[in-house]
């Protein structure tokens, strides 16, 4: 059973924005010493809409070979059509991964019925693999009701794993929680662990946040499993500010904070995502001074 930390790891990029797969291997290697239980790629985080078929499979093929089995992989397969899905999960079976997270495109439409066909369709087609289903809020995500995917995963046993991540996640983490078929084995949590406490009081069985705080999210998963609730929550609140701020910051955010921990060399983005200013900068070094015992993977160096 997939349970604990899974982070979403960025696509790092060179300054010409060309994909840096060692970069990604370095993150991999950081994520790993930092307890990570599996890691993700590509997911939202990982910039994956702005990434070419080429690109995916360059990077994933470098991710498995820098995991080497270590950890479970959970490969993003999600695209615009069931032939495009399924060619991405057949990519990632052939490079040795059994989990793939799909989100259901729009374009299917939101109704049981048609989201049931369209990953019954998946599962047809790669049957040796395990599926996450996304659930991520609108605009980008389906936003599906929790009843919905309840009724989806019921009619497709090959989904074993549910990521809820519309907002507010609570409710339908509870929901997911009470009414699960027995096909699927955990409820994740996602939403950049913003929300982690109450998901895991709700009943998730782990997280998929992005990856500069693997570390302390590991301690906070392990305090919480180990019945200190309370050091599971100072963790949390220690980070919630820096996840605020990554909240618009997004995968800026992550590579920068990842810079000063001397994992990346730079905080390049292809996606539509504003430059940190000095100011901002400068208050998330602020925030981050505050933490610095607390990480023991890739301390803090100075500020690039």
């Amino acid at each position: 059973m997939l349970k604990g930390m899974f982070p979403v790891l960025p696509t790092p990029f060179h300054d010409d924005r060309a994909i840096d797969p060692a970069g990604l291997q370095r993150v991999a290697e950081f994520a790993i010493a930092g307890g990570a239980d599996g890691v993700v790629f590509p997911g939202f985080a990982s910039e994956v809409d702005d990434l070419d078929g080429a690109e995916r499979r360059t990077l994933l093929t470098a991710l498995t070979e820098a995991v080497a089995g270590r950890v479970p992989i959970i490969a993003g397969a999600s695209s615009p059509t069931v032939a495009e899905t399924v060619a991405r999960c057949r990519e990632a079976e052939s490079l040795g991964i059994r989990h793939v997270m799909i989100q259901a495109p729009k374009s299917v439409g939101a109704t049981a019925d048609d989201v049931t066909a369209f990953y019954a369709a998946i599962a047809r087609e790669v049957p040796g693999l395990e599926i996450v289903l996304q659930n991520a809020p609108a605009p980008r995500g389906s936003d599906l009701a929790p009843a919905t995917v309840v009724a989806i995963a019921r009619d497709n046993p090959a989904i074993r794993y549910v990521k809820e991540e519309t907002l507010p996640s609570g409710a339908a983490i509870s929901h997911l929680v009470a009414n699960r078929p027995a096909s699927v084995a955990g409820i994740l949590g996602g939403g950049g662990a913003r929300y982690i406490v109450e998901e895991y009081s709700r009943g998730a069985c782990g997280a998929m946040p992005a990856a500069e705080f693997t570390d302390l999210h590991v301690a906070l998963d392990r305090a919480w499993r180990g019945g200190d609730i309370a050091q599971a929550r100072r963790i949390y609140e220690l980070l919630l500010p820096l996840l605020v701020i990554q909240a618009f910051s997004r995968m800026r955010f992550t590579k920068y904070v990842l810079t000063r921990r001397g994992i990346l060399r730079n905080d390049v983005v292809r996606a539509k995502i504003a430059p940190l200013d000095a100011h901002d900068r400068a208050e998330i070094d602020a925030l981050l001074d505050r933490i610095a015992d607390r990480m023991h993977v890739a301390p803090l160096r100075a500020t690039p």
